[in-house]
């Protein structure tokens, strides 16, 4: 590079990072909504509790009507639907429940047969049927049991049968073979399909609504589906959604009727939009709201009911910007059937129920709105635990979400001028307790089809408590039913829920109907004892560190204030050696940002020969201090650098993103990682370097193991990780007791030297610690060169990494040590049990996250014959989502990558591909990429893996198909590469799984996730063959290679006789 007068582009502060994205601050009530998203639970429910609290004389009725309910519904269980039996009898705290779930779901969407019959030797081996078909005191639940499992059909079982179970099973088996039981538990899933789906098209369901007791009810009907991966997906749900509405409002009139009893549509957002999240809220609003608004309208012009679904917790506060712009429109005015669902599990509820009666009174039209108690608990509790946030946006104890649940029907009721409160609830304690905090006035409770049948029975008629009840009914084929199926059996058919435990004869009344302001008061913890926060997640697993602490980017106060501090932390970056006693006299040079070349960001002074001399005097001189320096202080120190991280986290994140390209999300993953490695080398030096190992031996004398550093350390880092690798190999080093020189790559200096400042700020001696940049041929090939150098750890390419290790070699010295972390040829394999859904959003992930510049990116998708058609296609359609942009901004995706060579090589690999292979997707470079180093994310089919010579290092997918019978011929490939990082797997195989874990030759393998983000002291990582050395970094081995091993005997007797010998007693 050219030297580069010391000046600073004066274009920083018209380039704000993230700023220019947030929207303006916010009203009280929605400023309330943001404040409360991890509001502290023992201080919310508190406040809740005296909220759903009733008085004494109100509460024992509520217990008299609830304890009546429970009776009465019992009394019915002899002829209970078959959903309710069936639901008790494969219960999902029953192993063979999760079963049972797990082999019907992949059944419905394995294309091929004899993946299926595999499926099925697979799972339902491992189940107890026995217990299923035997243990039931409904006749109806054994009759199914086997009617589906044979024909489909509701049989009774013969005497034989009863009398021998097992036998009669496996009799079962030999006589029709696994592919006829394949087909009857297809056969049952339809059956279930029959009781939780009201009917495969809208046509279907509203003619069954009208049938016997069906009659009785009202309806909201909801289009199965999942989320939208591609507008397309998007296009066609929008279209199912235009033709319910129109199919529900032709089923009556109901134009000038009473909106509240008339049947309504349930929407979801998610399947209107394939980017509904907070990052892309300009595109969102833009794109999302018309569509939103058309069937808001159309629902309007046939007088029926509308509800927008609850969802995810970091989309709520988004749905709530889509509901204000869309409600609020004047051609909606006078009908009050747009309504929405909130989650009483939420601590943002009771404020969210505030500001839409604040909406509906500005407007002057109600909304009707459903409260449920929220369907992805589970999900939202490891969401939060993930991204290391404060707390929970969900309360952690099931009572804890009933008190809110009550808490929030009082509110309802209070703003009942502006709302029509809806409760869905399968739970006769919360119906008793509803009524009683009504007072009287109206309001309707909610059930799913297929459940709550008979407690229903005895709400709805007039002789009993005569409230109106809406069924939620699905609507879709039996393919579309499972996503939505499991959710609602976890969310209604747990082991704690009632609806499993009414007609349950083991569980006393008084249990089931417990009040929960009684039951929350008892605790001596109100949060659960058994889910700690997610910043002491590791300590409560016996681990002695804290978790590293993330931002919750779905936050605008949060990100208000981040953008604050980003565009703060701005500054002309400097970078030089850092070597104690040098002065530095090299010129400077110029930093660019990758995703705008005119823009300077820093400068850096490369380190000349002399002071490399300096350096690795000093190091030299100082090891035996720093090794002699207790090992629990060393940690101390680390502790302190990470602390010191983690409250710096944007000043770090800025730099990253300025200098390296990062976008905000991997650039808050880059802080979190460096700051993890921090602490658990830390806790591994107290562990491994604290007291030495006591050895076995004879009486009389003692053997102790100490470790102790080798010496001076090469820490050489790459450009892709140059906060995380970088502080990772440096912080090992220096907690084994070893001097350190780290050497940043040429790209990333300026958070290479801001990471070393802050460590001889946190107590690290400047000598032990040395900085210095320069080129691998001058500053590299010099340190590893010199015989003072105990080891080098490295963190390239294999190229770089044989260099090193034959120099190493070469030396008149000590044998040094090379710890070598490489590239890899990384596959994912994807058999046609898995979901092309799931496949496409991790291959995505993996293979174009951080621009493709990861060394466990996905290179290659080996994807099997039977789905290729369908993924590649939902691949080219996700792919066409992605924005490719400036990375200070939330909105993009992928990022610039690191510089003009990097695009060179990409660009050219492009070329060759574009002749040789089938190009099955890419993304636009709007105007915006002009001046930075932007490559366009590509998926290309091959026809080989021979058509790879080397790892592309860059954003793109080669996807391979692969037949059913040559799983073991693509193992092979993958090995023959002689790479050995990452391979990733989707399948519902366990055998599938097991089969090609053992077999392929890689140092991380991750089944049915992405396959990138290794999260320290979780996932160590780290390869083999040309992938790597090992041991693997951030896992319980690393540390030892650092040092050397020194044994101590002692002769205990020398001094006379052996004295705990000779003191034994009798």
């Amino acid at each position: 590079m050219n030297a580069q007068p010391d000046t600073f582009a004066s274009s920083h502060a018209a380039r704000p990072l993230l700023a220019p994205e947030l929207p303006a601050a916010p009203g009280a009530l929605r400023a309330a909504i943001t404040a409360a998203w991890l509001k502290d639970e023992t201080e919310h429910v508190r406040e809740l509790l005296e909220q759903a609290r009733l008085p004494a004389a109100e509460q024992a009725k509520v217990q008299a009507l609830a304890a009546d309910l429970v009776t009465r519904v019992r009394a019915r269980a002899q002829d209970q639907g078959a959903i309710e039996a069936f639901m008790r009898q494969y219960d999902l705290g029953s192993e063979e429940g999760v079963l049972l779930m797990c082999v019907a779901e992949a059944l419905l969407r394995i294309p091929d047969q004899d993946t299926a019959d595999k499926l099925i030797r697979d799972k339902l081996g491992e189940a107890d049927w026995k217990k299923h078909v035997g243990g039931s005191d409904s006749v109806l639940v054994n009759a199914s049991t086997w009617g589906l499992m044979l024909t489909g059909k509701l049989v009774q079982l013969n005497d034989l049968t009863r009398a021998d179970v097992p036998g009669a099973f496996k009799r079962l088996i030999g006589r029709v073979g696994e592919p006829v039981i394949r087909l009857a538990v297809r056969q049952a899933m339809k059956i279930m399909g029959h009781q939780f789906v009201m009917g495969r098209t809208i046509g279907e369901a509203l003619a069954r609504s009208r049938k016997g007791d069906n009659a009785n009810y009202r309806y909201s009907f909801d289009m199965l589906g999942e989320g939208a991966l591609t507008m397309k997906d998007a296009q066609r749900y929008l279209q199912a959604y235009r033709d319910a509405i129109h199919a529900i409002g032709r089923s009556g009139s109901f134009v000038g009727t009473d909106v509240f009893a008339a049947p309504s549509i349930s929407i979801k957002l998610s399947a209107l939009y394939p980017r509904y999240e907070h990052a892309k809220r300009a595109r969102v609003m833009a794109e999302l709201v018309p569509g939103v608004l058309e069937l808001a309208q159309l629902a309007k012009s046939y007088g029926i009911g509308y509800t927008v679904d609850a969802e995810e917790a970091d989309r709520l506060e988004l749905s709530l910007d889509i509901i204000e712009a869309t409600f609020s429109d004047p051609s909606l005015d006078g009908w009050e059937g747009y309504g929405l669902a909130v989650q009483a599990y939420q601590k943002r509820t009771p404020y969210t129920i505030d500001f839409l009666a604040d909406l509906a009174r500005r407007v002057g039209r109600r909304i009707p709105v459903r409260l449920v108690k929220g369907a992805y608990w589970d999900a939202e509790i490891k969401r939060a635990q993930i991204d290391g946030h404060p707390g929970y946006p969900v309360f952690t104890r099931k009572q804890n979400t009933d008190v809110s649940y009550l808490a929030c029907a009082r509110r309802m009721f209070a703003h009942s001028d502006a709302l029509y409160p809806m409760f869905a609830t399968h739970n006769a304690q919360t119906i008793a307790a509803v009524r009683a905090i009504s007072a009287g006035k109206t309001y309707e409770h909610q059930k799913l089809h297929g459940m709550g049948d008979d407690l229903y029975a005895e709400v709805i008629p007039a002789d009993r408590l005569g409230l109106p009840c809406r069924v939620y009914a699905p609507v879709g084929s039996h393919e579309d039913l499972l996503p939505y199926l499991v959710r609602r059996l976890l969310e209604n058919g747990a082991n704690s829920s009632f609806v499993n435990r009414i007609t349950d004869e083991d569980v006393a009344i008084e249990d089931l109907i417990r009040d929960p302001v009684e039951a929350v008061s008892s605790f001596a913890s109100i949060p659960h004892p058994k889910i700690p926060l997610p910043a002491d997640l590791l300590r409560s697993q016996n681990q002695n560190r804290k978790n590293s602490m993330g931002a919750n980017l779905a936050n605008d106060n949060d990100l208000r204030q981040l953008a604050d501090q980003l565009t703060a932390a701005i500054k002309p970056w400097k970078a030089a050696p850092l070597v104690p006693g040098a002065v530095i006299t090299t010129p400077s040079e110029a930093v660019l940002n990758p995703a705008d070349r005119r823009e300077t960001v820093g400068h850096w002074q490369p380190a000349d020969p002399a002071t490399v001399q300096k350096a690795l005097a000093s190091a030299a001189a100082a090891q035996p201090a720093w090794n002699r320096t207790p090992a629990a202080s060393r940690a101390t120190i680390l502790e302190h650098a990470a602390d010191l991280l983690e409250a710096r986290m944007p000043e770090f994140m800025a730099i990253c993103v300025k200098e390296a390209g990062k976008t905000l999300p991997d650039a808050v993953a880059e802080v979190r990682e460096a700051v993890d490695f921090l602490r658990y080398y830390a806790a591994q030096a107290r562990a491994q370097f604290g007291a030495p190992e006591r050895l076995p031996g004879p009486t009389g004398e003692s053997n102790e193991l100490q470790l102790h550093g080798r010496g001076v350390f090469v820490c050489i880092s790459p450009w892709n990780f140059p906060l995380a690798i970088f502080l990772g190999q440096v912080a090992a080093a220096l907690a084994a007791g070893n001097a350190v020189i780290a050497k940043p790559a040429e790209q990333t200096n300026l958070v290479g030297f801001a990471a070393v400042k802050l460590l001889h700020e946190a107590g690290v001696p400047e000598a032990a610690v040395q900085f210095l940049p320069g080129d691998g041929a001058t500053v590299g090939a010099a340190l590893t060169n010199d015989p003072r150098v105990a080891g080098v750890a490295f963190t390239g390419s294999t190229d770089t990494a044989r260099i090193i290790n034959r120099t190493l070699a070469a030396r008149d010295a000590a044998i040094g040590v090379l710890i070598a972390e490489t590239g890899g040829q990384n596959a994912f394999i994807a058999d046609s049990s898995s979901l092309p859904e799931a496949v496409v959003k991790d291959a995505i992930s993996s293979a174009f996250i951080s621009a493709g510049q990861r060394c466990s990116a996905a290179r290659v998708l080996f994807v099997q014959d039977d789905i290729a058609d369908k993924v590649m296609t939902m691949l080219a359609g996700a792919m066409g989502e992605l924005k490719i942009g400036d990375p200070a901004l939330l909105s993009t995706d992928v990022g610039p990558v690191i510089d003009a060579d990097a695009l060179k090589s990409l660009e050219e690999h492009a070329s060759r591909m574009d002749s040789e292979a089938r190009l099955i997707g890419t993304t636009t470079l709007d105007s915006a990429t002009a001046h930075g180093s932007f490559f366009a994310p590509r998926a290309y089919e091959l026809k080989s893996l021979a058509q790879l010579q080397r790892e592309i290092f860059g954003p793109v997918l080669h996807v391979i198909r692969w037949k059913a019978d040559q799983l073991d011929a693509v193992i092979d490939q993958i090995n023959a590469t002689g790479y050995g990082l990452t391979l990733g797997v989707h399948s519902r195989i366990d055998e599938t799984i097991e089969r090609i874990t053992s077999r392929v030759a890689v140092g991380n393998v991750y089944v049915n996730r992405n396959q990138i983000g290794a999260v320290v002291g979780v996932q160590p990582f780290g390869g083999q063959g040309l992938s790597g050395t090992g041991p693997k970094a951030g896992g319980p081995h690393y540390l030892l290679r650092f040092a050397t091993e020194k044994v101590v005997t002692v002769n205990t007797t020398a001094a006379g006789g052996n004295a705990s010998l000779l003191t034994l007693g009798d």
